[in-house]
């Protein structure tokens, strides 16, 4: 069996996700690495063509995509990878990171080969779900920059400009506050990098298909932030 055609090894994953990370990094850092050496880079160390590592990296934003966290411009992402490797994708990106794990892929990835199957049966469920237990890590947020921006926003979604849906029980209009780039990523929580957004809106700012054009005009109609 020819390497193109074998199963990828955990090395060849691990170099990729490791390669992929330090794109993200450089780029934020100010930096423009070339997508196409490091493709190159990997080619030659592991035998595979170039476009396959390509390739292997859209996947990678995928996994990202899934967790609603940014991925690299030009690796649109691509679904056409089997759940284990997407885990192990997701797995590696935790561990290089050093966060603890917070798994959304195996869901999402069942739920998306589901969507697929046109004889999809009624599911019974399940009246007791078992509880996972997991210590996630969080990043300790002023309180001053969310008041503020909520304050600000006047109850009203600073992207698509509607009130917010509901009042909660405290009377307060209910709107998301969202960092534009995530603290994950290495945002800051200053309101130069903050928003109150409604919940369509947040969300499409975590998974929407055009993420990135969106982002774009947010900078625009929102004059305090800076871009990070």
């Amino acid at each position: 069996m020819s390497k193109k055609d074998s199963g990828w090894t955990h090395e060849e994953l691990r170099a990729s996700v490791e390669s992929y990370l330090d794109i993200q990094r450089r780029i934020r850092e100010g930096e423009k690495p070339i997508k196409k050496r490091y493709y190159e880079r990997l080619s030659e160390q592991y035998g595979r063509s170039i476009k396959a590592f390509e390739y292997r990296m859209q996947n990678i934003s995928y996994v990202l995509s899934l967790q609603g966290r940014e991925w690299l411009s030009g690796l649109t992402p691509r679904s056409n990878v089997g759940t284990n490797i997407a885990v192990q994708i997701e797995d590696m990106i935790s561990r290089i990171e050093s966060r603890e794990p917070n798994p959304v892929v195996a869901f999402e990835t069942k739920v998306k080969s589901a969507l697929t199957n046109k004889n999809l049966e009624k599911p019974i469920g399940n009246e007791a779900p078992k509880r996972n237990v997991s210590s996630i890590s969080d990043f300790e947020r002023d309180f001053k920059v969310k008041a503020w921006v909520l304050k600000n926003a006047n109850g009203k979604c600073e992207f698509c400009s509607n009130p917010a849906p509901f009042e909660t029980n405290s009377g307060i209009p209910y709107l998301e506050v969202h960092h534009v780039r995530r603290l994950a990523d290495g945002g800051s929580d200053k309101i130069e990098n903050t928003v109150a957004l409604c919940p369509n809106c947040h969300k499409e700012f975590h998974y929407g298909i055009n993420r990135k054009e969106i982002v774009v005009e947010l900078y625009r109609k929102v004059p305090r932030l800076i871009f990070e």
